[in-house]
């Protein structure tokens, strides 16, 4: 089995909130926290270190669980830790202000194992006398229980996209099916999804709606009929997807109505009736001679109507009927030519410059830019300035190996909470890639954001502003940004801003690319990837900019490697 530094961290973390539960000894506790941050320190891949314990921090008993995971790709002591450790109490971590010393507290002292006898306790007043918690703490506990468990109306794309990716790779499995498709607001990529719909091909309805019903985790079938079955499946929340069931040939007009949106629905029937015409899910009927068309391609069902292909991304106002033409050449995935954002095992990567890299090359790639972070993170392992100069001169002598392929020396430096930036002139000058971002004080009011917002935009070493407003779709909302004199400053300084291909960030925001556009400001697609599983991301990024009409001439890495070298020497 092949693991990553990263999940050897999050194990050893594990291990130590499991033992925290468990009421172990502090040093046992703090042995296996040690662990994980020198493994997170440490510069090297797992591929790299030989024995663990030469080490500063990793002792022989935490290298023994190291190389069992790596050699099993399990761990007995965890193992054992998840059968002494009730079950019960490892939700109760997912409640703000409670962590494993307060949850063992809560466990040793009032023999609470689960969220129903911490409420009871809470009601009856047990917890507040409990030293370390008081009354507050009570009210907040039992106020996190109340909305444990109720799911948002709508769920981020982040978390809708596994769901989906499941629930395909079963129904790919599915022989009667001739060919199938997501619809939806997930095909068209919005933020939040409510739930998921497939359009399935099929010439035998019968024996697809049988194995339909034998997926696993199905926990309510809400309707089994010959066009359609509605199940609910039970993940972390309940998700309900509806699968149609059409005749080959009417999958696309099925796929094209169940896409939507409302809005470009209704424009595209009122389009049909002005020629005679009537769409829905079985064709496109002309209503003299009751003749149905039906349609191999999307492209071909646009064209019928003399329009162009108009991509799901943007089919949400209906404007996009009369407003897309033919001649905008909106991003696609194979224009990007590399990616400036992504992070390494120098500072909270899992992988090696080297092994990003060649990731990179592997998915054609002309260039990418690693850009770990500055020296005010370090929780990320942020690099101090002398480290910063040090993987300058190992990106140097990776390039001495392609002859095809392009390392940028980068990094993504704080923007500090006081206004300034974590790195002099003198250090920037030195790098060929600089990011600028926010990572702190969320808080502060939108004029002190600003300037410092326009302390890096006006740096002339700073050439991207990474997801600009700091937000996580349905997580957090971000920090208060005036879009509009961000937007006005960046054009003014030439200054890019970033689209943060990570499904949690989708940063900026669709409206706000479509002004930064609109304003002539250039934008980045980024996946900000922290191992090599993440830089698919980019396939998302580029979706979420075809939302905000992102043409392949606003975007920077779209440029070949030479175009790129002379836009950033220019800049």
């Amino acid at each position: 089995m092949k693991v990553n530094k990263k999940e050897i961290i999050r194990l050893l973390e594990m291990i130590a909130i499991y033992m925290e539960l468990k009421g172990e000894n502090t040093f046992k506790v703090s042995a296996f926290r040690k662990a994980a941050n020198a493994l997170e320190t440490d510069e090297r891949s797992l591929t790299e270190i030989e024995d663990f314990t030469s080490i500063s921090g990793i002792g022989k008993g935490t290298a023994a669980v190291i190389d069992e995971y790596i050699k099993e790709g399990s761990s007995s002591v965890l193992k054992e830790l998840k059968e002494e450790v009730p079950a019960g109490l490892i939700p109760l971590l997912q409640l703000p202000g409670l962590g494993g010393k307060k949850i063992a507290k809560l466990y040793q002292e009032l023999g609470i194992e689960d969220v129903t006898a911490l409420k009871e306790a809470c009601e009856a007043g047990k917890v507040q006398v409990l030293a370390g918690f008081g009354k507050k703490t009570e009210e907040k506990i039992l106020s996190a229980i109340a909305n444990v468990g109720s799911r948002p109306e709508r769920l981020p794309l982040a978390y809708m996209l596994p769901v989906a990716e499941q629930i395909e790779a079963r129904i790919a499995e599915i022989q009667a099916i001739v060919r199938f498709s997501r619809a939806g607001s997930l095909r068209r990529m919005r933020e939040t999804i409510k739930d998921l719909d497939f359009i399935i091909a099929t010439n035998q309805p019968e024996t697809v709606r049988q194995q339909l019903l034998d997926l696993p985790s199905i926990k309510e079938v809400i309707g089994a009929g010959d066009t359609k079955v509605s199940l609910v499946f039970e993940f972390e929340y309940d998700i309900s997807v509806d699968f149609r069931l059409v005749k080959p040939e009417e999958f696309i007009t099925t796929l094209h109505h169940f896409t939507g949106s409302k809005e470009h629905n209704v424009r595209m029937r009122q389009l049909a009736k002005e020629r005679g015409e009537k769409i829905s899910e079985y064709g496109v009927e002309n209503v003299e001679t009751g003749e149905i068309l039906t349609f191999s391609s999307e492209e071909e069902f646009f064209k019928h109507f003399d329009l162009p292909f108009i991509p799901p991304e943007i089919r949400e106002e209906g404007k996009e009927v009369e407003t897309f033409s033919h001649n905008e050449e909106l991003i696609a995935h194979e224009d990007i030519k590399g990616d400036l954002h992504m992070h390494s095992t120098w500072s909270d990567g899992a992988h090696t410059i080297e092994e990003m890299a060649e990731a990179c090359r592997a998915r054609g790639y002309q260039y990418m830019a690693i850009t770990d972070h500055s020296q005010y993170l370090k929780v990320a392992n942020g690099l101090t300035a002398e480290r910063l100069l040090k993987q300058r001169e190992e990106v140097r002598k990776l390039n001495e190996k392609y002859d095809d392929f392009l390392i940028l020396a980068g990094v993504e430096m704080d923007i500090l909470p006081d206004g300034t930036l974590d790195y002099d002139d003198e250090l920037l000058a030195e790098m060929d890639f600089v990011i600028a971002s926010i990572h702190s004080a969320f808080s502060q009011p939108r004029e002190k954001i600003m300037e410092r917002l326009k302390t890096a935009l006006m740096n002339a070493h700073v050439d991207l502003i990474a997801h600009p407003t700091g937000r996580k779709i349905g997580r957090r909302e971000g920090y208060d940004v005036d879009i509009d004199m961000l937007i006005e400053l960046a054009k003014e300084t030439n200054t890019a801003l970033e689209l943060n291909a990570n499904p949690n960030r989708l940063d900026l925001a669709a409206e706000y690319l479509r002004k930064a556009q609109d304003a002539g400001v250039k934008i980045l697609i980024n996946t900000d990837a922290h191992m090599v599983d993440t830089l698919k991301h980019m396939e998302i990024g580029v979706s979420a900019a075809k939302k905000g009409w992102i043409k392949k001439s606003s975007v920077i890495n779209a440029l070949d490697k030479n175009d790129l070298l002379e836009f950033l020497h220019n800049r």
